[in-house]
């Protein structure tokens, strides 16, 4: 979900700066100084797990562990994903540093969307939480890319509706992978899964 540089239009660059921003700023606010090594580490999976990319059309698809990354962390995954994702442009030229904005926006919603739907499910249905964040989470983030490309231009709708396409076997794979991660987390240490509200 990382869209490169010279694609997006200003105002949408734009817009995702000032949300990256305030996300990022609201975000530390609500990340206590024990819950950082724990941030750092899901930044860190993030960033290892989105270097495997399958090529698909002009495009690629790859895990995100976004719904993980909500679940374990919640409004502290939006400045654990902006480093993870500045770290990727800067060192490996993934995205770039005027489409970072838009990159964390996108990502970040879609972490928080699976934070929203594991807030939602009973305890006792929590790997059905775990399974429904993790797809929820892909397919928030691929209709963002979706607008994010419409909105930049006409030529580049083709382009975004394949790419949604493509995410949405990957959102089944991700919501797979979420429950199992969950269901070993909360078996072995429970304390790092967040509790509903």
């Amino acid at each position: 979900m990382h869209i490169s540089e010279g694609i997006l239009s200003a105002p949408v660059l734009g817009t995702g700066w000032a949300v990256a921003v305030a996300g990022i700023g609201f975000g530390l606010k609500k990340t206590p100084v024990e819950k950082l090594p724990e941030t750092a580490l899901v930044s860190s999976v993030l960033f290892l797990v989105s270097l495997v990319h399958v090529p698909v059309g002009p495009s690629s698809i790859h895990l995100t562990v976004l719904g993980l990354a909500g679940i374990l962390l919640g409004w502290s995954a939006l400045p654990g994903l902006f480093v993870a994702l500045l770290l990727q442009g800067l060192l490996l030229q993934f995205g770039g540093i005027l489409s970072l904005g838009a990159n964390a926006t996108i990502m970040g919603t879609a972490a928080l969307a699976a934070y929203g739907v594991w807030r939602l499910f009973p305890e006792k249905r929590r790997l059905a939480a775990a399974f429904t964040g993790g797809f929820v989470a892909v397919i928030t983030g691929s209709a963002l890319v979706t607008v994010s490309l419409f909105l930049s231009g006409k030529e580049l709708v083709s382009v975004a509706v394949l790419i949604f396409a493509a995410n949405l076997p990957l959102a089944v794979v991700e919501g797979v992978l979420t429950m199992f991660c969950v269901g070993f987390l909360r078996r072995l240490l429970p304390q790092y899964v967040l509790k509903s509200a």
